[in-house]
């Protein structure tokens, strides 16, 4: 067993990575990472303040959004 300095937080999070990644594979260690990412902004309130955006609108921004 790999002695970890509890004091250092960067050793305690390369552990408990090697540890996910040797329990679930990197697949596995990514998706359950993912599962804790909170996101930003007040969903509950936002939705309800953006506009209707018309089809046509939103092509257009599609294809300029990957013209990149």
């Amino acid at each position: 067993m790999m002695q970890v300095n509890l004091n250092n937080p960067i050793e305690v999070r390369n552990a408990g990575f090697s540890a996910l990644k040797d329990a679930l594979g990197p697949v596995g260690m990514v998706q359950f990472i993912q599962q804790f990412d909170l996101g930003y902004g007040d969903y509950t309130k936002e939705k309800y303040e953006s506009e209707d955006i018309s089809m046509e609108d939103a092509a257009f921004l599609m294809k300029a959004y990957n013209r990149d």
